[in-house]
């Protein structure tokens, strides 16, 4: 039996996805499987990924039934103990594995494990930035989801590795989901689990502006925040995550002309959670919001990151 099961869904990721694969097979731990599930792939991923000989590569076709799907059918899949997940598009460094390994070895009554997650976008790299008190390079920290999480989360789908047994308490990722199904799945995580987190950038996340977690079409079947609400007594933070996200759905919302999942988002957020910028922002006009985010996506591109999250 492997010690990891890395979970690669795939759909129309021939931009990145050799370097994706490489990056894997690049590891300096050697005792892993790979296993790609192709969802529908209309471009040439699937041509892509059988060039890898790999005996250690697993390879499965399904029709197009959308990102929650391919990675539960890749993880009901996996031989290991370990479910080390990893989008197409992102890629880790030689030694995440490794790494991961000497977190499990150290921490052996934990069951979920992470590293600093750097950010790419428009050609430029960001490194992190997380909610943690006194945070210091290469620690090691052992933290609740979510107050780690107010402003980058510790915890994303190419720098997460869970125990099996995890999935199988929780529940795998919710299906209907198009947009959210991360989140909705780490809040599921957080109530159960504390995560042991490497602050090390060992993982790299390609922002795509044209994603499918981008794209303005999909704020329709998205996650269903109010039913966490239950658990707000019993975990410190919960009641803010829930709000940052709810304020991230509001302004998406309304950017793309949606009043009436703005006006829903935006009536369960405690204006308490939110700084002054995400105050002014969610009331702001919709021109001004749509000027905004202009202006921040020009600044991005000469490498200036700005977030209202800090």
């Amino acid at each position: 039996m492997p010690r990891f099961s890395v979970i690669i869904p795939v759909y129309n990721k021939e931009k990145h996805l050799s370097k994706t694969l490489e990056s894997v097979l690049q590891q300096s731990h050697a005792d892993f499987e790979v296993i790609i599930v192709n969802d529908g792939s209309t471009d040439s991923s699937e041509k892509i990924i059988k060039t890898f000989k790999d005996p250690r590569f697993h390879y499965i076709k399904q029709e197009n039934q959308g990102v929650s799907v391919a990675r539960n059918t890749g993880i009901k899949a996996a031989n290991a103990n370990y479910i080390a997940l990893l989008d197409a598009d992102d890629i880790w460094d030689h030694q995440y594995l490794e790494s991961i390994n000497t977190l499990i070895d150290s921490h052996p009554k934990q069951h979920v494990f992470a590293c600093a997650c750097t950010i790419e976008s428009s050609g430029a790299t960001h490194s992190p930035i997380y909610s943690i008190k006194n945070i210091v390079p290469n620690n090691t920290y052992t933290l609740s989801y979510f107050t780690s999480s107010f402003v980058n989360t510790i915890l994303t789908s190419s720098s997460t590795v869970l125990h099996k047994s995890v999935l199988e308490t929780i529940g795998y990722y919710n299906p209907v989901l198009r947009s959210g199904e991360d989140t909705d799945l780490w809040i599921r995580v957080g109530l159960g689990y504390n995560v042991v987190f490497l602050n090390t950038p060992l993982a790299t996340y390609r922002f795509e502006p044209s994603s499918l977690s981008n794209s303005p079409k999909q704020v329709k079947n998205t996650l269903d925040l109010d039913c966490y609400e239950k658990h707000i007594a019993n975990h410190t933070g919960l009641k803010k995550l829930l709000d940052l996200n709810r304020y991230s759905l509001a302004l998406f919302a309304k950017r793309t002309g949606n009043k009436k999942n703005y006006l829903k988002y935006k009536k369960g957020i405690d204006q308490k959670s939110l700084n002054k910028k995400q105050r002014f922002l969610i009331n702001a006009p919709s021109f001004v919001l749509r000027s905004l985010v202009s202006v921040k996506g020009g600044l991005e591109k000469v490498g200036l990151q700005l977030s209202t999250y800090k």
